[in-house]
């Protein structure tokens, strides 16, 4: 047996359960060792029947004291009880839907009974407690590991697959860190990691094998973004000669904040340093990022290059289309519109005039990418809303110039130690001020008791000549919400449907979600932003967004369910204009950390504050939705709580690279070869 072996080899595994176990992402015993706990349950506290208490679950010892008893309550539900004795009490058993206790339990036979204890008076009670022989003990007595799962695979399958693959095949495990990196890092040497991020004696073990696991894969995870810097830095860029941003300043009708200065010098230098930019900047929703990228574009079409813009919905290209025009063609500058709705006749218009270089500054979709684009001259690349781009969106549009400078715009704050993490191939430039004279929003959070209220106050605004969004959290209701403890959701769909036909008839309502198809979007979209909508109701389709500047009012129903990014991302869709907006955020939740978590939006219009608190009770995840951001899937470190170990694991990495950049001596063989694994779905990028 060894790393590559089929999961189909082990006992009770067939073709059945392992295309189950596939679903996990385990076809192999190698799958097998590499798929981590979720958690661990400490099995290894033994105690009385008379001494359990309550809070926690324990193992105790006992004695069958009679032969146990089944009762059908009714159809769907058995029930067997059963009496154990130890040498300071009774307690009785009960399970449910497990019938075969009846026959499998014998009288006078000590058995161990891992649950929680239920005390009434002096009666104490167990409900489905894992039971094993006391002469037999497999999953008590033990720190348990808990396996991710899916229907059809129980903990008990995964717990056995990786006792086998540990005893079997975890010595044939690689070690493919430097041993002086391990020396000298104090780190578990790979096989005794894995036997103890598996099956750990106590929680020290346990510690000492996630930290191996979580520098290794921080390591390979920073080398690998390392190594793409440096790849680029390495790479000759367009040269843009700008002595002075004061031309372009001069264009501003308004006096930029120091912020935008500070970050749009950090371009011109960038651009004129004979390499290319790869700069991400991030900034609140409304921090006038874009200004910053009309000035990079300003720079290179000054210095007889050309630059495209692309942006995450036709809707969003045309406003910025119209916001660079209207800024740039005082000083000359052409700028042109590329879409994907656009007439066959009116892309090779556009097509033609930017391969005659005619359309110095090119703003469009994923149009732009497409095989009929051809640049005269492409010197500058601004992607908006990077976590909607990936890395290999960013190449396609790179390989239709020689090596432009690159420009992400991110209006998701990140904290900047997760920031350079995430963006590592990236110089990071943060925008963290606001211009001068944005009102704040006033937020609010409410219950259910105060609904109707809240109606009122959409009516009042409306009645000003204001608009309103109205996010849910689902498209379509579920039909069991309500039963069975499953949250009463509110959902676009028939939410719409009833305040157009029983709440707002009198006033304009309309929907929009991520299923209808694009151009039914953008047409509600478009409608919403000439005025011809009072009240839009929305999933988080809207979060990233044109400008309504008469939008005045955010309100999120079922609040709890976003991540406070998310909140504060849809928050940013209002105050845009010169109105004082507010949002308010609905929840039905009497949860003591549910309003403490919305009380943080409360508090503050700080992206980055909110970011932070984010990461803190959610993680990461949050912030760029399902792998959006191209960055390897981590299997094990959290980039939240694990920034000790980042920065130890990325100097180790840096000084790695330092003494052999290209990873190209023999002995770096197996780390090179692990990078290049960790960045497999990008295969292309280190070429």
């Amino acid at each position: 047996m060894d790393l590559r072996t089929s999961v189909e080899q082990f006992p009770g595994i067939g073709p059945a359960r392992a295309k189950k176990l596939a679903k996990l992402g385990i076809e192999t015993v190698g799958d097998i060792l590499r798929n981590f706990p979720r958690d661990y349950e400490d099995r290894r506290t033994e105690t009385s029947i008379g001494r359990a208490g309550e809070e926690q679950p324990v193992c105790i010892r006992a004695m069958v004291a009679k032969p146990p008893r089944l009762s059908r309550i009714r159809r769907g539900l058995d029930l067997v009880k059963v009496d154990v004795v130890d040498h300071s009490g009774l307690a009785q058993i009960t399970y449910f839907n497990q019938s075969y206790r009846k026959d499998s339990l014998q009288v006078g036979k000590e058995y161990i009974f891992y649950g929680r204890v239920e005390r009434q008076g002096r009666a104490v009670r167990m409900t489905n407690p894992v039971t094993e022989p006391a002469d037999r003990q497999a999953t008590t007595g033990c720190i348990l590991p808990v396996y991710p799962l899916t229907a059809g695979i129980t903990n008990n399958i995964m717990v056995n697959l990786a006792r086998w693959a540990v005893d079997g095949c975890a010595h044939l495990w690689q070690e493919t860190l430097p041993a002086d990196i391990v020396e000298r890092s104090d780190l578990m040497d790979c096989t005794a990691a894995l036997r103890g991020i598996h099956f750990p004696n106590d929680f020290e073990q346990l510690e000492r094998a996630k930290h191996r696991m979580i520098f290794e894969e921080l390591f390979y995870l920073t080398a690998g973004l390392a190594l793409l810097k440096d790849r680029r830095t390495n790479v000759a860029g367009p040269v843009c000669r700008c002595p002075s941003l004061q031309p372009y300043l001069d264009l501003l009708p308004f006096a930029p904040t120091e912020a935008q200065l500070r970050v749009m010098e950090q371009c011109r230098a960038d651009m004129a340093s004979g390499r290319p930019m790869n700069r991400l900047v991030q900034g609140d929703v409304g921090s006038g990022k874009t200004v910053v990228a009309a000035a990079a574009g300003w720079i290179a079409v000054q210095s007889g290059l050309q630059a495209a813009l692309m942006a995450p919905t036709e809707l969003l290209a045309a406003q910025h289309f119209k916001t660079l025009s209207n800024l740039l063609a005082p000083a000359g500058v052409r700028v042109g519109l590329l879409t994907g709705s656009m007439s066959a006749a009116q892309k090779r218009q556009v097509q033609e005039q930017i391969k005659t270089g005619e359309i110095q500054f090119v703003v469009g979709t994923h149009a732009l990418f497409s095989k009929g684009v051809e640049f005269d001259q492409l010197g500058l690349v601004v992607a908006d809303e990077q976590h909607r781009f990936g890395v290999e969106q960013r190449a396609a549009l790179n390989a239709k110039g020689a090596s432009p400078h690159v420009l992400v715009m991110s209006a998701t704050p990140i904290p900047r130690t997760l920031a350079l993490m995430v963006y590592g191939d990236l110089d990071v430039s943060i925008i963290d001020q606001m211009p001068a004279g944005r009102l704040p929003i006033d937020t609010f959070v409410v219950g259910e008791d105060k609904r109707q209220r809240m109606y009122g106050f959409v009516r009042r605004l409306v009645g000003e000549g204001r608009q309103v969004y109205m996010v849910c959290p689902t498209v379509e209701e579920n039909p069991a919400a309500g039963m069975e403890g499953l949250p009463d959701l509110k959902a676009v769909t028939t939410y719409a449907k009833t305040l157009a036909e029983d709440v707002f008839a009198d006033l304009r309502v309309a929907f929009v979600h991520g299923k209808l198809k694009a151009k039914e979007k953008e047409a509600v979209m478009a409608a919403f932003v000439a005025g011809d909508i009072d009240v839009l109701v929305s999933t988080t389709v809207i979060e990233v967004g044109v400008d309504v500047p008469n939008a005045a009012l955010m309100i999120v129903e079922n609040a709890e369910r976003f991540g406070l990014s998310q909140l504060h991302q849809l928050r940013g869709r209002v105050g845009r204009g010169k109105h004082q907006s507010y949002c308010v955020l609905v929840t039905a939740s009497h949860s003591d950390s549910v309003k403490e978590r919305l009380g943080v939006m409360r508090a503050t219009n700080d992206g980055f504050k909110i970011a932070e608190a984010d990461l803190r009770q959610r993680g990461p995840g949050d912030f760029f939705g399902s792998r959006q951001h191209g960055l390897p899937q981590l299997h094990v470190a959290d980039l939240a709580g694990d920034m000790a170990v980042l920065e130890q694991a990325r100097l180790a990495a840096h000084n790695l690279l330092a003494r052999d950049p290209g990873l190209s001596d023999p002995a770096h063989r197996a780390v090179r070869e692990r990078v290049h694994a960790l960045f497999a779905e990008q295969a292309d990028i280190f070429n």
